[in-house]
Parts: structure tokens; sequence; C-alpha cells
């Protein structure tokens, strides 16, 4: 009788087999300071989550520096999405060989220099060109810098040292996006991007300080890399990112005048609402881990689907109480806030030897989402429907999010059921 044939490894098996591999090897490359580390990782995010948003509060005190009018103001925070978009599959590409701490001080350095420019900007141009290449480095910070927090953790924990390092990011929106609006509010519009590239200069010195050697993957090159476009989770993880937080955007672009219209608010209140979103999103990102322990892909179409019923009751919220207008805009910080790592990570497991790529993509996908829910928004408003609708149109595509996730199961279980080509039956 002739001994069975071997059957072909599945999905499960390989995720499995690299997860052991990354915890074996985890021992030789966690620093003994691994909260250090992560430290060194978020204070880039802070960096990056306090240029991104500071723009915004400061559109009128910039028009006039650079003598536009307020609505053409408005296209520099669109070309700074524009470099992220760009940026993030480009530069995680070409450096996929470096080594990722040299990948990381590259960009970090460059970002420094690209805000330094910001400040010094005379003209629209100018500060048109100076934003772009600031929002470069932006996505494949995140997704190297990613890769770089889940190897100084046991498999097990690496949504958690992901969140830790978006942690950052969310930071940024209570005490960075304030403070520096303040700063730009009574000293010139220059000084947040000069600051911004002081708080990068330090991350420089903190990422060489703590964060240990991370040699590229042996067998990774520009080829493997995007190879991860190839498969298809990866492109159903991207779409629930691009759809889900669509949504969510939707909601935000227009939270200032929502509060106003709708709550009640006056606009000296505005900056405590957008406050309480950073806490909001802190406090979210911090939950991820624990979250992430049901299951990733379980966990994000859990949260997706709360994220649905949250925006369905944002609006009448904001208009029954300023009690609970202020606990929607918390809700509003903190589910897509719990989303973020887990999408991260989940991208991670998906994309195999193209990970750095897939990882960077998480913040591409983020920006067009961000751009989309504000486009989506802007017909409702336009249209002569209220502030409530915005919130509508991102509970819908917040359902297509749960529904682009339950696909992406059903994917992943028949690919894992189908034998692998050339792979022999058993016989007896």
């Amino acid at each position: 009788m002739n001994d069975p044939a071997p059957t072909a490894p599945t999905v499960e098996d390989a995720l499995l087999s690299t997860q052991q591999a990354a915890e074996d090897l985890a021992p030789a490359v966690r620093p003994a300071h691994t909260r250090l580390a992560l430290l060194a990782l978020a204070i880039g995010g802070f960096a990056i989550g306090t240029t991104e948003f500071v723009t915004m509060g400061l559109l009128p005190e910039v028009a006039r520096g650079v003598g536009i009018s307020i609505p053409t103001a408005g296209h520099v925070v669109s070309a700074y999405a524009a470099g992220v978009v760009v940026g993030a599959p480009v530069l995680a590409t070409l450096g996929s060989k470096m080594p990722r701490k040299q990948l990381l001080l590259w960009l970090m350095g460059g970002f420094a220099v690209a805000n330094g420019l910001s400040a010094l900007a005379s003209s629209y141009g100018l500060l048109m060109g100076a934003r772009f290449l600031s929002g470069l480095p932006h996505g494949a910070y995140f997704g190297v810098g990613s890769l770089v927090a889940a190897s100084l953790v046991p498999a097990h924990r690496r949504t958690w040292a992901v969140s830790m390092m978006i942690t950052g990011l969310t930071v940024a929106n209570i005490v960075g996006v304030p403070v520096t609006t303040r700063i730009g509010q009574a000293y010139g519009w220059q000084w947040p991007y000069a600051a911004v590239s002081v708080i990068a200069l330090v991350t420089v010195l903190a990422v060489w300080r703590w964060v240990p050697f991370c040699p590229p993957d042996g067998g990774v090159t520009m080829r493997s890399e995007l190879s991860a476009l190839r498969r298809p989770q990866v492109w159903f993880a991207l779409a629930i990112g691009t759809v889900g937080f669509g949504g969510m955007f939707a909601t935000f672009s227009y939270i200032s005048p929502t509060m106003t219209e709708l709550g009640g608010f006056g606009s000296s209140a505005i900056p405590f609402i957008l406050a309480v979103y950073g806490v909001g999103m802190t406090a979210g990102a911090m939950l991820s881990g624990p979250v992430s322990r049901i299951g990733l892909l379980r966990g994000i179409c859990a949260v997706m689907a709360t994220i649905a019923v949250m925006l369905v009751l944002f609006g009448p919220a904001v208009q029954a109480a300023k009690w609970l207008a202020v606990v929607a805009v918390f809700m509003l910080g903190l589910l897509p806030s719990i989303l973020v790592p887990m999408l991260q990570t989940r991208l991670m497991d998906v994309a195999h030897e193209g990970q750095s790529l897939a990882a960077a993509l998480n913040h591409s996908t983020l920006n067009i989402a961000n751009a989309l829910g504000a486009w989506l928004g802007s017909i409702v408003l336009s249209a002569g429907l209220g502030y409530e609708w915005p919130s509508r149109i991102g509970a819908i595509l917040a359902v297509l999010g749960v529904g682009i996730a339950l696909a992406s199961g059903l994917a992943g279980r028949r690919s894992a059921r189908r034998p692998a080509p050339g792979a022999q039956p058993a016989s007896a």
C-alpha cells in the first residue's frame, strides 16, 4: 500500500508558518526597551498628524499670506493628500530592499525638509509644491513603521503594537493641531510647519537611538512587493478602508457647520469639539488590540457594522441635546480608530511578500476615502439637503464596507478549500 501523498499547504498553513517564524525570530530583534522604540515611531505619527490637519484650521491665514482666496487655499490640503496617495506605493516599493530602520530615517528626514520648505514658501505655487512633497513620506512611513512595530512583539500582540504607533497620529488631534493652530493664528501661518519640521528631526534622533536595526526581508524585491497587487484579499482590505472610511469622512469633513447648524453650538466651541474627536481617536487606537482578539476579519465586520449604526444615529443625536452631540463626536473618533490598526494588520497578513507596499497603500486609501466622503457630502449639501444628510450617506458607505468584509471572508474560505495547482489526491 502506497503512503498517502502529501496534501498541498493551505493559506492558513502558510500564515501560521509565517507567524511562528516571526515569533521564533522576535527575541533576536526585540529591543530591551520595546516601548521606547514604539514611542519613537509614535513621535513621527504625531508630526504627520499635526501637519495633515493644521492647515484646515489656518486656511484664512494661509490665504492672506500667499494672496489667494479661502476656497483656493483649500487646494493646499488637497496637495498634501495627493502626495500621500502618490508617495505611499512609490516610496514603499523603491525602498523595499533598504533596511527598514534606514528607510524610516530617510522618510522622516525628507518629511522634515519638506515641512521646512512649507514654512519658507512665499507664493501659492511654492506652497502647493512643498505640501505635495510633505505628503509623499506619509503613507510609506506608517506602512514601514507598522511592519517594524509588529516585529518588536510576539505575533499575537502585533495589532497592539501597530495601534501604539498610530496613537501618535491620534494624540496630534488632541494636542498638536490645537496648539499649532493657535501658534499660527498668533505668530503667522508658517510657524506650525516650522514646528512640525523640528518634531520630525526629533523623530529622526529617536528612531536612530531607540529603534533596533531591522534588515529588509531577504527575499523581497520590487517585483515581489508589486506581487501584493495580484492578491484579491489585498484589494478587499483596501476597498474596506476606502468605502468604510469614506462614511466617516463624509461626516467629519462638515463637522463644524454640523455642530453649529444642527447642534446649536457657537463657533468658539469648535476647538473643544475637535479635541473630543481627538480623544475618541486615541481611545479607539488603544482598544484596537483587545478587539482584534476575536479575530481580525470578525473584528473588522463588527466595528464596521457599529460605525453604520452610529452614523444613522449621528444626526438625531446632535439635534437632540448638546451632551448627546458631544458623545456622538466622541464615537465618530473612537470607532474608525479601532478599525485602522486591524486593517493594517490584515493587509500585512494577506500581502505575503508584498507587505511594505500593502501596508503603505492603507494610508493611500484613507486619503482617497477622505476625498470620496467629502465629495459625497458636498453633493447632498449642494442639493439643498440638511447637515444631517452627510452622516446618512456615511452610513450607507459603512454598510457597503460590511458587505465587502463579508465577501472577503467568503472568498478566503473558498481559496483555503481549493487544492493548490498540481496537488495529487491521497491514494489508499
